[in-house]
């Protein structure tokens, strides 16, 4: 018993302290913790970082000052941190091997959350899709279409290809092309077209819209119309001049023409 007790003193004196300094350690971390990452998801959201980023490195945050927390409880005790940190190392190496695509799209997501190429509600040509934006997540971002369509698609093939922002500036071009038959007055249909386009409001002063002969085809002699307009007017003004367009030609006796194609035919005796 009394070499017992001996025993028991024994590790107290040896011991007692390290325990109390690694519960003291731990408790004085989890505090530190959560208080850095307070100040880093503050910091982050003043700066105007996006809501899942700031999330996400305000958690890196304080993942890492919990784990500097434990080894440096395991360290009272004389355990080799360093071999751990190296098992740690590893460990993380070979899930970074296995996860290689997810944290391509992680890296990705990253990238278009810090730079913003697009942002949400906006219509974008990404991967060989497009859509509204509807949701950027750090490893996909979700398209609608416009017929209604969800599409996901990874970062990481968004942001190593072209990206087509059609919502970036607050106004477009709006392009038409047009062919008359070769027997119509060419200065008859542009001053039509420059009628209908003045009388709409929708095409903006600045720049001024443009209409020019283009080609001499095989079968019409072709206009490009180009007129300027706020983003969203961009689809409802394209439809309705084409329309316009072709009635107020139909009215003034302007040609359309269908392709054709002249044949000599060359006899023989």
């Amino acid at each position: 018993m009394a070499d017992a007790i001996q025993t028991f003193q024994a590790f107290v004196v040896t011991y007692g302290l390290n325990v109390i300094g690694a519960i003291l350690i731990l408790v004085f971390g989890r505090i530190l913790a959560g208080i850095l990452r307070s100040i880093a998801r503050r910091g982050l959201r003043r700066a105007n970082v996006d809501e899942a980023l700031a999330h996400f490195f305000s958690r890196m945050v304080f993942i890492a000052v919990i784990v500097f927390t434990v080894l440096a409880a395991l360290a009272k005790f004389g355990v080799q941190t360093a071999s751990i940190v190296v098992v740690l190392g590893a460990v993380g190496f070979a899930f970074g091997l296995s996860l290689q695509g997810s944290l391509s799209n992680f890296a990705a997501g990253v990238m278009l959350l810090v730079f913003h190429p697009f942002r949400l509600g906006e219509y974008v040509e990404v991967a060989g899709v497009a859509g509204t934006v509807k949701e950027i997540d750090l490893f996909t971002t979700t398209l609608d279409t416009p017929d209604n369509v969800k599409i996901i698609v990874g970062n990481g093939a968004i942001f190593g290809t072209t990206i087509k922002n059609y919502s970036a500036y607050a106004t477009r071009r709006c392009d038409l092309a047009i062919g008359i038959g070769y027997t119509s007055s060419i200065q008859k249909a542009i001053s039509v077209m420059d009628g209908l386009i003045r009388a709409d409001a929708r095409v903006l002063k600045e720049p001024a819209h443009q209409l020019a002969v283009s080609e001499l085809a095989d079968s019409s002699v072709n206009f490009v119309v180009r007129m300027w307009c706020a983003k969203e007017d961009y689809w409802a003004l394209k439809f309705d001049m084409t329309r316009a367009i072709k009635e107020a030609f139909d009215a003034e006796g302007i040609e359309i023409p269908f392709p054709q194609r002249t044949v000599h035919m060359v006899g023989t005796e």
